[in-house]
């Protein structure tokens, strides 16, 4: 029983833990660069909002692996800022190796720098991959979750030009789509004013380039709000670009606001240098992450999958995805979700086990079906969904899904007879 798991971000991460948790004899987890975790390198904010409740949800059902992780480390704990409470701000610099840690130790075999490049298949029904160095994994059944961004000619076409990411195509290599190897047909996320993609919608800088009083502020409370003098504003139509549109708010536009990752992490997908440098405090500001931050980031939402609520993708006999693979979910708590879900029914499905889908009583499942059924519609297409804030957020408040009682979360997974559901092989 060999499940295939192809891109080692948190989705992959968490798919590559729950196949194994679920039996499978040997799970492969193939990583394009030299670490895991792929955005989760420089994002960082968990717990905020809905995620809260989804996080919760997800270890009641025994799906809590990389929650734990993120929650031992976390640099802050129970913080706010501007529409959002109760965050937790993960270490950007700690995280991968406790990650890496918790797969090595679940029994995974891991291969980092292992770009898939081509697929082997009969009709619908994947056989192996092949990576650049032309090693072939066979697999029984594969998941996919190598994401929606690049190659440079994406973030060129619909962005604004390499801006020199974490994801690191230059150097190894551009993502390539399992399902559209095989004639998947997939689609794209839009914006509101129909233009392609999205882009991602934070930057890091370089905390020590900061003024004293900011990074005093960022290591005491975890978040600095500086206001920006109004002739730099940039106005709120920028933030419309964002693919997380649970910041796209006022305050943003009329404020810096940063958390504390480790870097310094500004709430906005790109701002120009020579503007940044204006503004009190930032005379001697430098980006870590794009290391072009001041002209644009990573285009994402290029190439979603069609999928059922199991996560199976349809037009592939054995293929599974989880994270941005699995449509318009934004964030790290929703890649996790999907991730494991996915790795979880790829062991199912070997085993001929009746495939899970998780009930709409949870904010989980409910998010995994409502968001399916969203992204068959063109106005569905040009919005982003997240536990944490904007579309989905006022979803979960007004089905009354959104609590922060953790007591209230485990009866409520109890009662949907979910308890542990993720903890227990099924084979």
């Amino acid at each position: 029983m060999r499940v295939v798991v192809v891109g080692g971000g948190w989705a992959g991460t968490a798919a590559a833990i729950a196949a194994k948790k679920a039996g499978a004899d040997r799970v492969v987890l193939l990583e394009r660069t030299d670490m895991l975790l792929g955005t989760g390198l420089v994002g960082g904010i968990m717990r905020n909002n809905g995620r809260f409740t989804a996080t919760e949800e997800m270890m009641a059902m025994g799906g809590g692996d990389l929650f734990f992780a993120t929650d031992a480390m976390s640099r802050h704990k129970d913080i706010e800022f501007p529409g959002h409470k109760h965050a937790s701000l993960y270490d950007v610099a700690k995280i991968e190796p406790e990650v890496r840690k918790r797969v090595l130790d679940a029994g995974v075999e891991l291969h980092l720098v292992a770009r898939v490049k081509s697929v082997n298949a009969e009709d619908s029904r994947i056989i192996s991959v092949v990576t650049d160095d032309d090693r072939v994994f066979e697999g029984d059944v594969f998941v996919e979750t190598t994401g929606t961004s690049g190659p440079q000619g994406n973030c060129t076409k619909y962005g604004n030009g390499c801006a020199m990411c974490m994801y690191r195509c230059p150097s190894f290599g551009p993502r390539i789509s399992i399902a559209a190897k095989i004639g998947v047909q997939e689609f794209v996320g839009k914006k509101a004013d129909g233009s392609i993609g999205a882009m991602s919608g934070s930057c890091k800088l370089h905390k020590e380039s900061l003024a004293e009083d900011i990074v005093h502020k960022l290591n005491t409370t975890g978040v600095a709000v500086i206001p920006i003098p109004e002739k730099l504003q940039k106005g709120e139509e920028t933030l419309t670009k964002k693919a997380c549109q649970q910041y796209a708010l006022k305050e943003f536009a009329e404020n810096i606001i940063l958390l504390d990752t480790g870097h310094a992490k500004l709430m906005s997908p790109f701002y120009p240098l020579d503007s940044l440098r204006q503004v009190p405090g930032f005379e001697n500001a430098r980006f870590e992450d794009p290391y072009a931050g001041g002209i644009g980031n990573s285009m994402r939402y290029l190439a979603l999958s069609p999928r059922d609520n199991f996560l199976r993708v349809k037009g592939a006999e054995n293929l599974f995805c989880g994270g941005e693979k699995a449509g318009l979910l934004v964030g790290h708590t929703e890649a996790i979700v999907t991730g494991t879900l996915a790795g979880h029914n790829a062991v199912r499905f070997l085993a001929k086990r009746d495939l899970l889908q998780l009930p709409t009583e949870l904010a989980v499942g409910d998010a995994i079906a409502y968001v399916n059924e969203q992204m068959q519609t063109e106005e569905g297409l040009t919005k982003k969904y997240t536990f944490s804030g904007s579309v989905y957020f006022n979803r979960m408040l007004e089905k009354g899904l959104y609590t922060t009682d953790v007591e209230t979360i485990k009866t409520r997974v109890a009662e949907a007879k979910m308890t542990g559901v993720f903890a227990k092989p099924v084979v």
